[in-house]
């Protein structure tokens, strides 16, 4: 079966004064679904948004798929309010979950997808007893807290083991990568196994949104040819 490959543009890195317009180049350009990343200030050094952001950004987009990332403490707290809020795919850690699944359940019980995040240190070993429950993994190729880091290397190594573990057990969660996707990252993030491709500062950095959009998709579709 082909891999589909999709360019999930983050919004972490769009103009929050104009949030709902740099997100529609972003999807304009190519990107499949909007990467929402909520963080808390504790888990992770920073702050971004809550379920009101997310909230009035499905009021203004009602199609889009949302693959929101709590980067949170005690998720279990808030994933109802993301899921009535507008949340189709939710995303937590599991160095933050007590009881990984149980989480991934209630996610799911609030009609969501769910999905579990690594961070660069944690190996992809600790999800073996889930991998059957997810929709998603996304492998983080920074440290999470900020945007525009660079890319840890290391990170391709397990994008490629959770492709094989895949492949070993017949089932078919989506692989996704976060972090330091760009035009010089994204051919060796596709050959390595990825098909769900965050970007942030690479779409909405600097220049047009939607080309940008375009030319990141194109890059990652260039590579899965090629590899194929």
């Amino acid at each position: 079966m082909a891999r589909k490959i999709e360019l999930a543009p983050s919004i972490l890195s769009a103009n929050f004064a104009n949030l709902a317009a740099d997100a529609k180049l972003a999807l304009e350009g190519g990107g499949t679904l909007l990467h929402v990343d909520v963080m808390d200030g504790h888990f992770v050094p920073n702050i971004t948004l809550g379920p009101p952001v997310v909230a009035s950004l499905r009021k203004a987009i009602p199609d889009a798929i949302f693959d929101v990332h709590l980067m949170i403490e005690n998720p279990d707290e808030f994933i109802p309010a993301f899921a009535d809020a507008g949340a189709t795919w939710i995303l937590v850690h599991q160095e933050a979950c007590r009881h990984l699944d149980r989480t991934l359940h209630l996610i799911e019980d609030h009609g969501c997808k769910p999905g579990v995040v690594i961070n660069p240190a944690t190996p992809i070993g600790v999800l073996d007893d889930v991998l059957e429950l997810v929709h998603h993994v996304l492998v983080m190729s920074v440290n999470p807290g900020f945007g525009g880091q660079k890319f840890i290397r290391n990170s391709l190594k397990k994008i490629s083991a959770l492709a094989r573990e895949r492949e070993r057990r017949g089932l078919n969660f989506r692989i996704e990568v976060d972090g330091g996707v760009a035009l010089d990252t994204i051919g060796d993030v596709v050959r390595a196994g990825a098909e769900l491709l965050v970007a942030g500062n690479a779409v909405f950095g600097k220049g047009d949104i939607r080309e940008n959009a375009r030319k990141l998709l194109q890059a990652a579709r260039s590579a899965t040819a090629a590899h194929a």
